[in-house]
């Protein structure tokens, strides 16, 4: 399934013999270990002597490692060393500081620092709000993790989370102009991330949360947002909530079919699962069945926490149980964002005609999506190297552009649905097929699409009664959905 990649791209350095099948020898080692050459240089070259550098994708680090010693053992070659091409990304961290005002001279430090200064802090001391005008608050995101669910690599702590945190904010910076920068919190103590980022947050105009293990992260979420006068946005459930359901709307597009006529499954019921289930119980489906680790989730099941008893009122209707084999007969679309290799082609092949496969698990999804491709219609997962990826970065960085730009204090659930819709619609209905169901993230009109439909549906209008006013609304009950008698298009 896996091919050779950039993210295993390794360069060797290599002495040869000047002879004319060197180049030959070298490429056909690499490419009978499994290896794809992507780059060929002659570095240096003497009479008796050549220097080149061999890039290659490999499978892992094991494999990259197996493609060093295919070469190293051709006759007279010898491999002088051996660069991880994605490690040289990370030398020295990915994102700098730098600053938008020139300091030439004594006028320009007079103005831009003391004294000048001065009568800007008392500006701000005077009016709050000015500090969104009058500084960087305007323009900066707090990426905050502890580090307990990075990747799929679990609670591998704050160091290491650090880079993941880099990277978002150069995707910040790169797809929407925001300044984005990491704060790795040495604690896994709710009390202290949630009073942490209330003492940090005057710095900035919103809060990103990333990589926090459920179900804290729920709790996390919920009691900054009823704290703070600044949007919370935890990435991992809302990011990819929003794109699920942006390719979903296409997916049912190209096969025809009405959501609201269509029975899902939801594989995977932490921070992602539970969040995606919020949003489309917003489209209104025929049933959502969600499954976790010990099967179906139904009302009365025993053992469930507070998040999953929620889920389990809203969902399942039927009360089916059963593991998710059972689940997966004659459903119309399945959602994964659980663990690898839990389907197989047989259960595709019991949904519905026309069937939606969402295999999003990374980077070893529920079922090999050529498997998958064999019974249903339409394939989507979180890898690159497939069609129809789906990926945070078409939402996070439009959504907080709008948020940013229309000085919002809060983040509601019509917010998260029109970005959804404004993704999809990046699509036009001439480009829609099975294997174009959501845009490129390179696609230039996304972030902007995302940024106008999120200032369209805000207020930048502060709270009546404070920070605190929202509370209720925040997340209705423990996961946030909305008691049976109200709106569930309402904003949270």
């Amino acid at each position: 399934m896996a091919l050779p990649g950039p993210g295993y791209s390794i360069t060797m350095r290599v002495e040869a013999p000047p002879s004319a099948s060197a180049a030959g020898d070298l490429t056909t080692a690499v490419g009978q270990a499994g290896g794809v050459i992507t780059a060929f240089d002659v570095v240096e070259s003497t009479a008796g002597r050549m220097v080149v550098d061999l890039s290659a994708n490999a499978l892992s680090a094991e494999h990259a490692e197996q493609l060093t010693a295919a070469v190293d053992a051709l006759g007279d070659v010898h491999v002088r060393k051996v660069s991880d091409r994605t490690f040289l990304v990370h030398l020295g961290g990915k994102i700098e500081i730098s600053s938008k005002v020139p300091l030439r001279n004594r006028d320009d430090l007079s103005r831009a620092y003391t004294p000048g200064v001065a009568r800007v802090c008392q500006a701000i001391a005077k009016n709050p709000e000015d500090a969104r005008r009058l500084t960087i608050k305007r323009n900066t995101v707090a990426v905050v993790t502890d580090g307990t669910a990075v990747l799929g690599l679990g609670n591998i702590g704050p160091a290491a989370a650090l880079p993941v945190m880099e990277g978002k904010a150069a995707l910040f910076k790169k797809f929407a102009g925001v300044d984005a920068w990491p704060v790795c919190l040495d604690t896994t103590d709710t009390e202290e991330i949630i009073r942490t980022v209330e003492l940090l947050a005057p710095v900035y105009g919103g809060i990103n949360l990333e990589d926090i293990a459920a179900p804290r992260c729920f709790e996390i979420e919920a009691r900054l947002r009823e704290r703070l006068d600044i949007p919370v946005f935890h990435d991992d459930q809302h990011g990819t909530a929003i794109v699920v359901v942006a390719a979903l709307r296409n997916a049912l597009r190209v096969v025809g079919k009405d959501i609201t006529d269509c029975r899902i499954v939801v594989s995977g019921v932490g921070a992602a699962g539970n969040a995606i289930i919020r949003l489309l119980l917003h489209q209104r489906p025929a049933e959502i069945v969600a499954v976790d680790i010990k099967g179906i989730v139904w009302e009365g099941r025993p053992g469930m926490d507070p998040n999953l008893a929620d889920v389990a009122a809203r969902t399942n209707r039927a009360k089916q149980q059963g593991t998710i084999h059972d689940a997966i007969v004659g459903a119309d679309v399945f959602i994964g964002v659980s663990a690898p290799n839990i389907i197989t082609g047989a259960d595709v092949a019991a949904m519905a005609d026309d069937a939606v496969v969402f295999a999003l698990a990374n980077p070893d999804p529920e079922i090999d999506p050529l498997e998958a491709q064999a019974h249903a219609a339409v394939v989507a997962t979180g890898r690159s190297d497939f069609p129809n990826q789906i990926n945070n970065v078409l939402a996070f960085p439009g959504v907080f552009r709008g948020l940013l730009d229309a000085q919002a204090h809060v983040i509601t659930d019509d917010m998260l649905v029109a970005a959804a819709e404004a993704i999809a619609d990046v699509v036009a209905p001439d480009q829609l097929n099975a294997s174009y169901i959501v845009p490129s993230v390179f696609d230039e009109q996304v972030s902007p699409a995302v940024a106008r439909a999120i200032v369209a549906t805000c207020s930048p209008t502060p709270r009546a009664g404070g920070a605190k006013a929202s509370a209720a609304g925040v997340h209705g009950a423990a996961a946030g959905f909305a008691p049976d008698d109200a709106d569930p298009t309402a904003g949270v």
